[in-house]
């Protein structure tokens, strides 16, 4: 099920599932190269045969919790969007309110992205387009929006909007003051204001 833009996916099964599941649990709390394919299959109740009959190798594992929490993502703020109001300041400030409802339903320690890229630097790796791709797609996102404030800047803004969100992702992860996403959404209010 892969297309030429990316690695290839496999069809979830429903052991393909369990697998995935406690992947994400583990790669999240522990950290992608801390967690073993025996702790893997162990907590999802199959086997390592399963599993390498199911994905093939560790690195599909990865590229299947990077992909599925990536679209997870991207579905779960369309949805914000679309409930924003209609404004071009709205909807930027939406997309910091959605990061703000993620990061506390599902990314207490940071950013999967950012936090994966640290262990997955190598351009080479299945998973590291996913990583960037996200990032790429999140810098289009915030340019796109700007073009409704400020064609002539959008790129401009684009970047900064990009930087403070991305920030804010990496303040939340680390826990050194309250409310990172809060602080950065104020300050891009703040910026589309004076624009």
């Amino acid at each position: 099920m892969g297309t030429s833009e990316g690695p290839q996916r496999i069809t979830m099964t429903p052991a393909a599932r369990r697998v995935l599941e406690a992947a994400e649990r583990l790669f999240y709390e522990h950290g992608i190269h801390a967690v073993g394919v025996d702790r893997i299959a162990a907590e999802a109740g199959v086997t390592k045969k399963t599993l390498y009959d199911r994905f093939g190798s560790k690195e599909q594992v990865i590229v299947e919790y990077l992909a599925d929490r990536d679209e997870r993502w991207r579905a779960f703020l369309d949805r914000r969007l679309r409930a924003a109001q209609p404004t071009p300041t709205a909807r930027v400030l939406a997309v910091f309110d959605a990061s703000r409802a993620w990061t506390a339903k599902y990314s207490s320690k940071g950013c999967s992205m950012v936090n994966a890229h640290a262990e997955i630097s190598d351009p080479s790796h299945p998973a590291y387009s996913i990583i960037t791709g996200q990032k790429q797609w999140m810098l289009a996102l915030f340019t796109g929006l700007a073009e409704d404030i400020d064609q002539k800047r959008a790129g401009e803004l684009g970047l900064t909007l990009m930087l403070l969100h991305e920030g804010a992702l990496v303040a939340e992860g680390l826990n050194i003051f309250a409310d990172p996403i809060g602080h950065a959404r104020r300050q891009a209010q703040a910026l589309l204001a004076a624009t």
